[in-house]
């Protein structure tokens, strides 16, 4: 969340920064907001001042200064009472305002105005006329199945069986056993439920709430979590944080619940966009300073991951007006799917500054007893059913069997899956 004075003092300049994002930021009515904040509280501070000098008066109260400190007190309650409202009415209306884009974002508003980075990985493959696509492959193998998922839930689920369960797990567990013994991360097992307020923290709230699944028991409102980015960013809100012990690395696999909403139509084939998808999440949490230098690291530690799994991809710098909610830069890295002969994402790296810190309350000392907000950074290292889509695409063979990389046959323990479901190699 953003700092209104900062956003009043900016005046044109806010307007400009926050139009490459698409954001039609309206500042008089912000600023009258503001204004009527101020005032509630100024008028609340001599209040209250005012009862302090009634309630020190001199000799025995008599009924007269009795009679002004109860009006006195009862009008501190109602000052009180408009200083909620117009502060709810203040964070309302902040609440619904993007992050700045920095200065090194591209200008544009989809995913055609990104700026290609670099390619890794191996050489596009496989060869002209094997390319498959991850459902036909993942139907010929016996590895997934929609039909069964629909049945259970309807469209955008999906079930694994045999092999395709057992791979699911083999790639977690390497996933996460190369982000805790290398990459420096601790593991938590976090709550998939969480309140409107840790949504609100991380800025799924109050903007995409017809995109979270919600259940609601009796006066009780949780929401299942669209990303393990929101519940490991706000292990530490409300947190005053040792500048000694920055920067942190959380990471978590977690189930995603996502509505999808605006997504009708696209990706209905296969397992690309689901309404629950496994994924393995990184979230880091550093001082404002040192946030560009940690988020070229979390690029890095991704496509570690996608070398390792001998997959090819390339890393794009996304537009200004195609990043998320709360990011000021996004890195995309995207996996070659040849099935649909395109890039297609398959994490998002994140810097947020310090705009889920402020959502949150996540604070750091500074030297001489200064206290800042902290900086917040995320990327997804690996969602599961986009990297096993890879694996299946990049990996399948002339007789329709799909090899697997060298770093998860030892998780996996098969090398290649057969067509009808059937392992080999060890």
């Amino acid at each position: 969340m953003h700092d209104v004075r900062e956003l009043i003092e900016l005046g044109p300049e806010a307007v400009r920064r926050l139009a490459r994002r698409r954001y039609q930021l309206e500042l008089d009515p912000l600023a009258a907001a503001h204004r009527r904040r101020s005032a509630a509280v100024e008028t609340v501070a001599r209040l209250r001042a005012e009862l302090k000098r009634a309630s020190r008066g001199s000799g025995a109260p008599t009924e007269q200064a009795r009679e002004e400190s109860r009006r006195l007190r009862e009008a501190v309650q109602q000052a009180e009472a408009v200083v909620r409202e117009v502060e709810l009415d203040l964070e309302q209306r902040m609440s619904g305002i993007p992050n700045f884009p920095l200065d090194e974002v591209p200008d544009g508003d989809s995913e055609k105005q990104a700026v290609e980075i670099r390619r890794g990985g191996p050489a596009l493959r496989p060869a002209a006329g094997q390319a498959r696509h991850h459902a036909d492959l993942g139907e010929s193998l016996g590895i997934l199945d929609g039909p069964r998922a629909a049945r259970l839930s309807g469209a955008r689920f999906t079930v694994s069986r045999g092999a395709g369960a057992r791979l699911e797990r083999a790639l977690t567990s390497f996933l996460l056993d190369l982000h805790t013994e290398e990459h420096g991360y601790t593991e938590y097992s976090v709550p998939h439920l969480v309140s409107r307020e840790t949504m609100t923290g991380t800025g799924q709230l109050p903007k995409f709430e017809e995109d979270l699944f919600a259940t609601r028991v009796g006066d009780r409102e949780l929401f299942l979590i669209p990303t393990a980015e929101v519940p490991l960013t706000n292990l530490v809100a409300r947190e005053l944080l040792d500048e000694s012990a920055l920067p942190l690395a959380f990471t978590a696999r977690t189930p995603c619940y996502r509505a999808e909403a605006g997504s009708y139509g696209r990706d209905t084939r296969g397992i690309l966009r689901l309404h629950q998808f496994e994924k393995v999440e990184l979230v880091r949490i550093c001082a404002l300073e040192d946030a560009q230098r940690e988020l070229e690291l979390m690029v890095g530690q991704v496509e570690e991951c996608l070398r390792r799994l001998e997959l090819s991809y390339r890393v794009v710098l996304l537009p200004a007006g195609d990043m998320g909610f709360s990011a000021r830069m996004t890195y995309d890295i995207e996996v070659w799917l040849p099935g649909s002969d395109s890039y297609r994402e398959i994490s998002s790296v994140s810097d947020c500054g310090s705009f889920q810190a402020r959502r949150a309350g996540i604070r750091h000392r500074v030297g001489g007893g200064g206290k800042l907000p902290a900086a917040t950074l995320n990327g997804s290292a690996l969602p599961v059913g986009r990297t096993i889509a890879a694996l299946l695409e990049q990996g399948v063979q002339e007789d329709g069997s799909v090899l697997l990389p060298d770093a998860l046959v030892p998780y996996a323990g098969f090398r290649r899956i057969l067509p009808g479901g059937a392992t080999s190699g060890s």
